[in-house]
């Protein structure tokens, strides 16, 4: 921190239904014009940063500099040393010449002030008093400028306004006696300053913000509607398929009833079932939701944690059932173990190929962790036969409809339901299954993580998702074609 310092009677009660929101007029234009993409761009743009910096808690903004090693990155810096090296070339004459230090110290004022609070008014004054620039282009055309006294004054007015965190590197540029070095170090002390300052005031007002999400992000989406009225046409198609798998899992009704049970059908349950389905999403389905675009990547790793937890605990599962359930209770080996599983099996779920091959590592690296752990428990040592047996049930974890791993994934899936269904975050939330206990705290931090997620997106949106439901499980006259069209 820095120191300057409704609802009518006849509608089910969980259709996520929030307000009614007015319908984009017009169909999409058949040419888009330039000043048309631009425009939806920014509105994209604005939505997608104001959405990152209220969803993500560890959002900060980083310096922007090219990479060192890139075109644009070469080019600054031959640009930076040529602009220093005229500096020290006019500085090191006799007598010294000061002409490129005054836009130098025009730069370094308009930084210094851009830290500045409406509080600072006497700290303001003697900036513009101090670093005067009239005065100093005087100085410079009389050949009377004293620089240091200058350099000595813009260090001390940094260390007022710094963060604590740059208490070393305002030290150390205090020691620099060479003119050129000493305002170099400035600049970039500043501008890591002014990112201070710019993610302090987000710290400041992230709840202000949180506060504004929902009504704003609606209101960015209308914007959007209105410009890309089909820009529901994904998010349509995958309520319908997420409707059409839970009347499929629900069971038969009695006879004489609707057919498939249909009539129990409950909204939050289908809506549920679509946010689950998309930790697995196809990544070749490009049909992805629109509604939730914004949180893809996060939910794609969110995915990847799953499917790493799922295996993990099966690795713990399958060496339990092969060494005896006392090994788990050694102390610090669930946790080598798990440490040695996620560190092989990281980045491999994407393919099959990686995956087979991380496993084969996990079945080794286990009996090596095995090994001194029967010893300690003054067991006899795992037998070839049982050596074979285990390395080859991990392998054989590759496969999506392997028993140990479709059960696992079954009780991580069930848990994270579990969650959404407890309601937002908050409230308390289940406990993980049984088989899940050594995951435990990382299930439930991934569970809160996925919750705040869904809930949020179930604020935002519940009112383009109401009349789709609606249209999906109360039809008007009660009849529901199987998989029907929902009006766009």
């Amino acid at each position: 921190m820095p120191n300057h310092r409704e609802e009518q009677a006849d509608e089910p009660t969980d259709v996520p239904r929030l307000e009614e929101l007015e319908s984009p007029p017009g169909s999409p234009p058949q040419n888009g014009s330039m000043s048309h993409l631009m425009e939806l761009q920014n509105c994209v743009s604005n939505l997608s940063l104001a959405h990152e910096i209220v969803v993500n808690q560890d959002f900060r903004f980083k310096s922007s500099s090219p990479p060192k090693d890139s075109l644009e990155g070469r080019v600054a810096e031959m640009v930076h040393r040529a602009f220093w090296d005229v500096l020290r070339e006019q500085l090191e004459s006799s007598p010294p010449d000061h002409r490129q230090a005054v836009p130098l110290l025009r730069e370094v004022k308009t930084m210094l002030l851009s830290l500045l609070l409406p509080a600072h008014v006497g700290l303001r004054a003697q900036l513009d008093r101090v670093l005067d620039l009239e005065l100093i282009q005087q100085q410079v055309d009389h050949g009377a400028l004293d620089l240091q006294r200058l350099a000595s004054f813009i260090a001390s007015t940094m260390a007022g306004l710094c963060a604590p965190v740059r208490d070393p590197e305002i030290r150390a540029l205090r020691l620099l006696t060479d003119p050129v070095d000493l305002f170099r170090e400035v600049l970039r002390v500043l501008e890591l300053m002014k990112k201070d300052m710019v993610n302090f005031t987000l710290l400041s007002l992230r709840p202000h913000l949180a506060q504004q999400a929902v009504p704003y992000e609606r209101a960015k989406f209308q914007e959007l509607l209105r410009r890309e009225p089909g820009s529901l046409d994904h998010t349509t198609s995958w309520l319908q398929r997420a409707a059409q798998e839970q009347r499929a899992a629900l069971p038969p009704g009695p006879p004489g009833s609707d057919p498939g049970g249909r009539g129990a059908l409950s909204p939050s349950a289908v809506l549920n079932r679509a946010y689950m389905g998309l930790l697995h999403w196809d990544p070749q389905d490009q049909r992805y939701p629109e509604t939730v675009l914004m949180d893809r990547d996060r939910l794609d790793t969110l995915g990847h944690r799953v499917d790493l937890l799922a295996l993990q605990a099966a690795v713990l599962l399958l060496t339990s059932a092969q060494c005896g359930g006392a090994v788990l209770s050694l102390p610090g080996f669930v946790g080598k173990l798990k440490q040695t599983t996620a560190a092989l099996l990281e980045g491999s779920q994407a393919r099959e190929a990686d995956l087979k091959g991380a496993l084969q590592a996990v079945g080794e690296q286990v009996l090596v962790l095995v090994a001194p752990a029967l010893e300690a428990l003054d067991g006899p040592p795992l037998s070839r036969q049982g050596q074979d047996a285990l390395r080859g049930q991990i392998a054989d974890l590759w496969r999506p409809s392997n028993p140990i791993r479709t059960l696992i994934g079954e009780r991580v899936q069930g848990f994270l339901r579990a969650t959404l269904e407890a309601g937002p975050p908050g409230r308390k939330a289940p406990p993980p299954p049984a088989v899940l206990t050594a995951q435990g705290p990382e299930l439930e931090e991934l569970g809160a993580r996925f919750s705040r997620l869904v809930h949020f997106n179930r604020s935002v949106f519940g009112p383009r998702y109401a009349p789709v439901l609606r249209g999906l499980l109360f039809p008007p006259g009660g009849e529901e074609g199987e998989g029907g069209e929902v009006g766009r």
